[in-house]
């Protein structure tokens, strides 16, 4: 299980690494709790699939697994820090790759309570990073994710909905976009796709060029991945829901 779970995570770095395109999708329930998950489409990069033969891959395993192989050397982290990574043990990873199917994707999901209670995905996929890494002296392969200052925060009153993204520290944001030169044409042609399901039908949404289910319950938003990295201001944007 352990084996399984080492190589599923090596794939998940490498498909994080040259994904196309990238799905955020919430279903909001009205009392606030709801189903977030992350789905990462690598299929046009098969040829890291294909490395490893015509081997097809269909499996699942939970943060908290990870880091009961770790919880020796999380002992010995900070408080902060260990209180961080409890708040992550409520996802849990599939990975699907068919090389016959040309298909590599990866899952990230979880349950939630609130919506505040929701962190930055790619901050999750960076410390599975880590701890896979972890006790070896080697840094992660997503280690430059260290970088990247943005505070990312959900909210809903029952009326409203918020996506807010801050950059905490510009300069260190400058440092990300400069290291990023190197990579930036493959990086221009990745997606980020928004697709949130209300209680609720949709009476307003600050977002630009939103399109809505035929029952006004969901919106669908797409990005251009690098605003993500970037520019995640021009992903902000606030829901108002209907009364009835």
């Amino acid at each position: 299980m352990k084996e399984k779970i080492r190589f599923a995570l090596t794939l998940v770095v490498a498909v994080v690494m040259t994904a196309c395109n990238f799905t955020e999708t919430i279903y909001l329930n009205a009392d606030g709790s709801g189903k977030f998950s992350l789905d990462v489409d690598a299929s046009a990069m098969m040829s890291i699939a294909a490395e490893q033969g015509d081997r097809k891959i269909d499996s699942t395993f939970t943060l908290k697994s990870l880091m009961d192989e770790r919880k020796d050397s999380i002992a010995k982290l900070p408080l902060a820090e260990q209180q961080r990574l409890k708040k992550l043990e409520s996802f849990s990873v599939r990975t699907h790759v068919d090389q016959t199917e040309k298909s590599f994707l990866f899952t990230l999901f979880s349950d939630f309570k609130k919506p505040s209670d929701l962190v930055d995905a790619l901050s999750v996929v960076k410390t599975m990073d880590d701890l896979k890494t972890n006790g070896s002296g080697e840094k992660g392969r997503l280690s430059d994710m260290d970088k990247m200052a943005t505070d990312l925060k959900y909210s809903f009153d029952g009326k409203k909905f918020t996506r807010m993204a801050a950059v905490k520290d510009p300069a260190i944001q400058k440092q990300l976009t400069d290291s990023l030169a190197t990579i930036r044409p493959m990086i221009e042609v990745f997606t980020y796709t928004i697709k949130y399901h209300f209680p609720k039908k949709i009476k307003s949404i600050t977002a630009k060029d939103p399109v809505f289910s035929d029952d006004k319950k969901t919106v669908t938003l797409q990005y251009p991945f690098i605003d993500y990295i970037e520019r995640p201001e021009v992903m902000n944007f606030e829901v108002v829901l209907e009364k009835k």
